[in-house]
Parts: C-alpha cells; structure tokens; sequence
C-alpha cells in the first residue's frame, strides 16, 4: 500500500513518454502527484487511477482543457460530483458520435474489399470506370484518370 511508482515506471505502465507525462503535469492534470524528498515525483496507486481516467479520456479525443477541468472537479471533493457526471455525459455523447461514423465508414471500407474480393472485380472496377469516365465526357470535363485499357471479355 505504501509503494510509489517513478515517472519511468508510471510511463512504461501506461504506454506514455515521461515527456507526455511532463506535459500533463505542465497542463495541470496531474495536480495530485507530490514530489519526494528527492525531489523527483512519486506516484501512488491512487495517483494511477487517476492517469488512467486521464488516459481514458485522451484516448476518447477529450480536449486537454476540458481534462484540466475533470481532474479539478475531482481535486474539490464531492460537491462537484454532478459537474463531473455533466462533463462525461458531455463527452460520452461526442464519443458515441464519433463512434456511429466511425462504425458507417468501417462499413464503406467493408464494401470496398467485398468488391475488390469479387471473382470479377476486374469487370467491376472497368464497369465502374467507364461510367465514371462517360459521365465526366457528358459533363465536357477533363479525365482525370489514367489511360486505361480494358481486357478483352
């Protein structure tokens, strides 16, 4: 229960550079770590719960500010409790968000390798090049793709 963990250590179990730890640390996330009587800092268990929510939300896109601003709520206690649960509810909409277009673009990608994976995606791809290249000819544009030639079928 004593035990603290050095600025490597913490790095190493957290994936991070000690220089992102610096910079957390510049940007007021990390106004929980004391320094020992060396000097140096000295991370504790319930220090790492909090790199890992900090973690959590860095990896989920919220904004260093808007991190800055959790940590705070949590350094007053629980009179802020209903502001944290708002921030993250906040968040958890934009992440979801996020999400759904992540999951509909995933989808696109799916489509893509099923018609690159077709016994004739070579008809395909020349069916839909050639509409592509039509379309631009009606529309007295410029082709810009390369000089294709078909196979003969």
């Amino acid at each position: 229960m004593n035990k603290t963990y050095s600025i490597g250590e913490v790095a190493e179990m957290f994936h991070l550079s000690i220089s992102t730890l610096h910079y957390y640390d510049k940007k007021g996330l990390l106004p929980f770590v004391e320094k020992n009587d060396s000097g140096h800092r000295a991370f504790t268990e319930s220090d790492l719960q909090f790199i890992q929510t900090i973690c959590c939300l860095k990896d989920t896109d919220m904004p260093i500010k808007d991190i800055r601003t959790y940590i705070n709520y949590c350094m007053e206690g629980p009179s802020t409790i209903e502001k944290r649960k708002a921030l993250l509810l906040a968040h958890k909409r934009q992440v979801l968000a996020k999400q759904e277009k992540i999951i509909k673009s995933l989808e696109g990608i799916d489509q893509k390798i099923e018609h690159y994976s077709l016994k004739n995606a070579d008809s395909f791809i020349e069916e839909q090049l050639a509409y592509a290249m039509e379309e631009k000819r009606i529309n007295h544009l410029a082709n810009p793709f390369k000089k294709v030639s078909f196979s003969s079928k």
